[in-house]
């Protein structure tokens, strides 16, 4: 599968994720990209930005399929990463997360069908895996939504597969900027707890797994990427040895909704994993809509030898070698 020449949609392409692909694209030669989101002030302010005709803007809900319709008709490729992903707003409108990451992704996914679009890639979170709060339960759904039209609509053309990542340096509700803004300030660096860790992925990572779910997935994939982590106390002591200072701690506790450890495959998916090096690949359960097989064949494999891959067992960063990692960042950049 290739770039060049095909026409691709990003649903909720003004976001970190999104400005960022729609540069990877444009970078491959894609014929046309289309972005998908509700603010048109971010849609005016990205369009100046990028300046190219390449490059055209819809105003629309994926809650509303009628408004998705024209922006998904005649696209080769769709990146769905329209999504509520501040925990807070979640916990607090439930009912909004169920409208925008469960039923906003499947009016994608129909639409998709619908139009022949050739392939969806769902983007997910770690926070879907053993979830705790509302943003991680409505994740968790969508991936679901995805990858049951692998049973269910198995006449469809459509490729619909996911990619499931952790947390995303300097995106949307990142904590690394709000460090950097409180030890450039000489304000105390709110630590939740000093023991909490936290995958680090790049944007370009993320970029990355999507675009290898684009070439590889097949119906009812999910992908993961393996990632490094790090501590919370590593991570500001990180920022500290970047900017040269001592950060002073404050110590205020774990919120709501929160976890000590993200998760990005659970032990229970590791046993239909498959380790492709630098990614994980989620199969599918391979049975059909016969109930019956549900209750009469299973996996004999046992789930209590597996570990799950998560933020407190993958690869910890030092704080140096954080430190290291932030300043490749173009967000870090501006402050150095």
């Amino acid at each position: 599968m290739k770039v060049e020449n095909n026409t691709f949609l990003i649903t909720g392409g003004t976001g970190s994720f999104g400005s960022t692909m729609v540069r990877y694209l444009l970078k491959n030669n894609a014929q046309e990209i289309r972005i998908l989101s509700r603010d048109e002030k971010k849609q005016d302010d990205l369009r100046k930005e990028l300046n190219d005709d390449r490059v055209k803007f819809y105003i629309g809900d994926t809650k509303d399929y009628d408004s998705i319709a024209n922006a998904v008709n005649g696209s080769d490729y769709v990146f769905q990463a329209a999504a509520l992903k501040q925990v807070p707003s979640c916990e607090f409108f439930p009912i909004e997360a169920v409208k925008t990451n469960i039923l906003g992704t499947q009016n994608i996914i129909k639409a998709s069908e619908d139009y022949g679009v050739k392939k969806v890639v769902v983007l997910s979170t770690d926070k879907a895996v053993y979830p705790i709060n509302a943003m991680g339960m409505s994740k968790g759904l969508a991936e679901k939504v995805a990858i049951s039209r692998h049973y269910s609509n198995s006449n469809t053309q459509t490729v619909c597969n996911c990619t499931r990542y952790g947390n995303v340096m300097g995106s949307r509700g990142s904590v690394i900027p709000l460090f950097i803004k409180q030890i450039l300030n000489e304000e105390p660096l709110t630590i939740t707890d000093p023991n909490m860790t936290r995958f680090l992925m790049s944007l370009d990572d993320s970029v990355n797994l999507v675009m290898y779910a684009f070439e590889n997935g097949q119906k009812g994939d999910l992908f993961v990427m393996k990632s490094p982590a790090s501590t919370i106390e590593d991570l500001v002591d990180g920022i500290g040895l970047l900017f040269n200072k001592k950060p002073i701690k404050k110590i205020i506790g774990i919120r709501h909704g929160e976890k000590m450890h993200e998760t990005l495959v659970s032990s229970e998916e590791m046993l239909r994993a498959e380790d492709r090096g630098d990614y994980f690949r989620l199969l599918p359960d391979d049975r059909d809509l016969n109930y019956e097989k549900y209750f009469t064949s299973g996996n004999d494999m046992d789930a209590s030898n597996l570990n799950v891959y998560d933020s407190s067992n993958t690869t910890l960063l030092s704080p140096e070698q954080v430190a290291a990692r932030l300043s490749e960042l173009n967000f870090v950049k501006k402050f150095l």
